[in-house]
């Protein structure tokens, strides 16, 4: 019989779960639950979700290994007696926009924070929301007493007794490199908290999770099921879909995001580069825009189609789209920084006036913002081996074909998954199994995309997004 293992990802939208054979990879079976709206959620919603994903997912009684990836950045303040504090801020709360403009100005800029932990933060870093509590609910700051993130805190109440009233203490909590360097208060070059810029933050110095190697144990399970450490969500995918060195992972979600396995890590003062660690030792620069599968929504709304017509039409007009361009600032953009721009389409003529060409360029354009990032990333000094194109927006067909092109290497396409709790149930068959490295999981319906690159779409693209530099969103009337 099989030996099994599970990993979870508890997302900013719900818990899924996946069961897999721990040598094979192979899904046995899964299950999934919803979590709560908003930015701001009880700890208490993951949990209640997660037990019901794992129900759904047939439970844990002959699974040997368990590991959580998790939504980053999130805060979760714990008191002495481990009770939650407050509700978790979500890392796409924004209310600390504010407390992270003090906090890059204090320290001296964004080059002091970049040599200090990788990564200038933003509204989503752990560090900004710990900010934003000591200064709106001292009391609530005053309070706390231990610092975690999502999925330290679910890998420590499965470690205390998953529906139970037991928990352990404070000096139990653990996370992983991955998730870790994401807070704003953890370099990934030195390995080591910087205590000192949480103290700043938060007022105080407080418990923070230990950090475990990638494939540490951390603990059992009442029942006896080993625990792998975890990590964030994009360390998570990166692992799931067996992302190596020089492998760059383009996912387009509702918003964009780049990543590439790199073996040194970076620190980029503008702000454009986050500096993350991955989940194998290894380092994740990561880069996200704003404007991603949003795009394909709004211009398939535009022509009165569905996506796959989108798709149909844009594979029907020239690469290039006969100079026709879309920029996509649909809700401004973050990579280049330019919060208040807004989409434009330059190029119209009579010639490329036509649903096919918009179609195109639309695609182009999107493709063209992620390769923006994908500039960042590169800029770090390790060369690009290939793209895994994953996410919602991967499912188009002209998204999938065109990208070659824009993109400039192999696109590799993996059929659709659940990547984070896939990469989740790899490191609990590592913990499993230790070693040096990840057993390896055959991927299988795989697309391979290679195609001469088209350098003139892209020229042609920078020209435009140049031109709309200057642009800002029309006053409100």
């Amino acid at each position: 019989m099989a030996t099994l293992v599970a990993g979870v990802d508890s997302s900013t939208q719900a818990c899924k779960v996946v069961v897999r054979e721990a040598d094979t990879g192979r899904l046995v079976r899964e299950g999934r639950a919803a979590h709560p709206p908003g930015t701001e959620v009880a700890p208490a919603a993951w949990e209640q979700a997660l037990r019901q994903a794992l129900a759904a997912a047939g439970g844990l009684d002959d699974v040997a290994a368990v590991a959580v990836g998790g939504q980053q950045h999130g805060m979760v303040c714990l008191d002495d007696d481990g009770a939650v504090v407050r509700p978790a801020l979500l890392w796409n709360d924004t209310r600390s926009a504010a407390a992270a403009a003090e906090l890059v100005a204090e320290l001296g800029g964004g080059q002091e924070w970049a040599d200090a932990v990788g990564s200038v933060p933003v509204a989503s870093f752990t560090v900004t929301k710990l900010r934003w509590l000591a200064t709106h609910e001292p009391d609530a700051a005053a309070r706390t007493a231990a610092v975690c993130l999502p999925h330290d805190w679910l890998t420590w109440r499965l470690a205390g007794g998953l529906g139970t009233d037991g928990r352990p203490g404070l000096d139990a909590l653990v996370t992983d490199r991955g998730d870790a360097s994401g807070t704003g208060y953890w370099s990934p070059a030195q390995g080591a908290y910087r205590s000192d810029l949480l103290e700043r933050a938060l007022g105080h110095g407080a418990v923070l999770p230990r950090v475990l190697g990638p494939a540490e144990q951390a603990g059992q399970t009442p029942d006896g099921v080993l625990l792998g450490p975890g990590t964030g969500d994009n360390a998570a995918a990166a692992l799931g879909l067996s992302a190596e060195v020089g492998d760059v992972v383009v996912s387009v979600g509702t918003s964009g995001v780049v990543s590439m396995v790199a073996t040194t890590p970076s620190a980029d003062p503008t702000g454009t580069v986050a500096g993350f660690a991955d989940a194998t030792g290894h380092f994740l620069p990561l880069v996200c825009t704003l404007n991603a599968a949003q795009v394909l929504d709004a211009t398939a709304r535009l022509l009165g189609v569905d996506h796959d017509g989108l798709s149909r039409l844009a594979l029907e007009a020239p690469a290039g789209a006969g100079g026709l361009v879309v920029v996509p600032y649909l809700e401004g953009e973050r990579t280049p920084d330019r919060p208040d721009a807004t989409g434009a389409v330059h190029g119209l003529t009579q010639a490329t006036a036509t649903p096919a060409h918009l179609a195109r360029a639309t695609v182009e354009g999107l493709l063209c913002g992620l390769a923006d990032g994908l500039d960042a990333i590169a800029a770090g000094g390790t060369p690009v081996r290939r793209v895994l194109l994953v996410g919602g927006g991967a499912r188009s067909a002209a998204v999938r074909e065109i990208a070659a092109t824009v993109l400039g290497v192999p696109v590799l396409a993996p059929p659709p998954a659940e990547t984070v709790a896939d990469g989740a149930a790899r490191q609990a068959a590592w913990v499993l199994a230790g070693g040096d490295a990840p057993p390896p999981w055959p991927a299988s319906g795989v697309e391979v995309h290679e195609a001469d690159p088209v350098p003139a779409v892209r020229r042609r693209y920078a020209e435009v997004r140049e031109l709309t530099a200057s642009r800002v969103a029309p006053a409100a009337t």
